[in-house]
Formats: C-alpha cells, sequence, structure tokens
C-alpha cells in the first residue's frame, strides 16, 4: 500500500544522451530499457510519471564548435530531431506529462521546464497534490542530480534509483552522489523501492495481539 501520493521523474532520456547520439553517455541505452522495465513492473505505485527533455531551440552559448564540456557543450537534444525525441523504450509508458526545457538557454533541471500548455513542472505536481519523489534517468551527474536537488528545494522528500541512472563519467557520478547524499536524497537500488507483503508463518506483526505474522518479500 502507498503511504504517499508519488510521483516518478524520468530524466531526459532521450537517443541524444545514449550510444550514437550527439552527447552519448556509456550505458544510456541499457538504463533506458532498465528504466522502462522497472515502470511496467511499477506503474501502480505512481500517481504521475513525469518525463522531462533537452529541447534546444537556440540555446544561446550553451552549444559550442568548442566545447568545455562544463559550461558548454556540442549541439545536442536539438528542438524536432529524433536525437531529442524520448528513447523508443521510454516512449511507449504511460506517461502522464511530458515537460521540456532548455528551449532558449541551458537547463539542467527539470524544474526549468514546462509541459505544451507551459505550466512548470512545481506546478504540475502541487495540481496533482503529489507528496513524494522518486528520480531516475540520465544523465546522474548532471540533470538527474539537478532535478533531484531542485525536488527537495522545493520540499519534497527525494529517491533517486541508483540502477536507473548513469554519469557522464565515474568522477563525476562521485562526486554527484556525495553532493546528493549531504542535501538528504535518499539513493537506493529501485528493487528496495517498494516491500510488500504476505499472510505467513515467518514474522508476528508487531503489537497484534492475534498472532498473525507477516513475510516480507
Amino acid at each position: 500500500m502507498k503511504d504517499s501520493t508519488r510521483a516518478l521523474i524520468i530524466v531526459d532520456v532521450q537517443p541524444t544522451f545514449c550510444e550514437g547520439g550527439a552527447l552519448a553517455v556509456d550505458g544510456g541505452n541499457a538504463t533506458a530499457e532498465r528504466i522502462a522495465d522497472f515502470v511496467q513492473e511499477n506503474t501502480d505505485e505512481y500517481d504521475l510519471i513525469v518525463s522531462t527533455q533537452d529541447w534546444h531551440i537556440d540555446p544561446g552559448n550553451h552549444f559550442s564548435d568548442h566545447p568545455d564540456f562544463v559550461d558548454t557543450w556540442p549541439p545536442h537534444g536539438v528542438a524536432g530531431t529524433p536525437e531529442a525525441e524520448l528513447h523508443e523504450a521510454i516512449a511507449s509508458l504511460p506517461i502522464d506529462v511530458s515537460v521540456r526545457k532548455g528551449q532558449y538557454a541551458a537547463a539542467y533541471s527539470g524544474f526549468e521546464g514546462t509541459d505544451s500548455h507551459g505550466t512548470p513542472l512545481e506546478q504540475i505536481l502541487r495540481d496533482a497534490q503529489i507528496g513524494a519523489i522518486d528520480v531516475v534517468g540520465i544523465a546522474e551527474s548532471h540533470c538527474v542530480k539537478e532535478t533531484a536537488l531542485d525536488a527537495l528545494k522545493f520540499g519534497w522528500p527525494v529517491r533517486v534509483f541508483s540502477d536507473l541512472t548513469v554519469p557522464v563519467s565515474e568522477e563525476l557520478g562521485i562526486e554527484a552522489r556525495r553532493e546528493m547524499d549531504e542535501a538528504g536524497i535518499e539513493q537506493i537500488d529501485s528493487s528496495e523501492a517498494f516491500g510488500f507483503y504476505e499472510e505467513g508463518n515467518d514474522q508476528e506483526i508487531p503489537g497484534d495481539a492475534g498472532g498473525a505474522s507477516i513475510t516480507f518479500a
């Protein structure tokens, strides 16, 4: 049973960030497949599933022919191109809201994006009365981290599923995980996301006078 209304934010799972894309992250395609499997198995756990996309029209100096890969990057996520669309593993999922960001400036956090009506992600979540947020996607060291930190800043308890994201590099991944940990973001494997129980005889329910028991799986 859910103890809170919960949203899943799937961050920037787009071909442009996967192998073969303009700004590819090693492991991107495999991460997309794992996210798809997780969502298919756990759709009922979420009251809202949101996807975000880099959707660059003219992002100014965010694009560069001589990128430093810190503040400037090669062109990627160009609006209207196949690379900017959702990854094929994600596109068929039961996504409730699609948010696009970065049209005219750099945008790392999903909270910088809006839906097709211009509604910001924060307002979408508040309108849905969301009580907790899980974050997955690409890349852990950049847009996943920034989205999770913003969700926390706006007051939500946040979890990031470590096996459903991938960093640009292991060094940057270590730094991102440290930053999220220090901020108070829970980082766990997706297999630990949702516990359940069934009747059995392995463990008594605390405080239950009838001696009923539960078995955890």
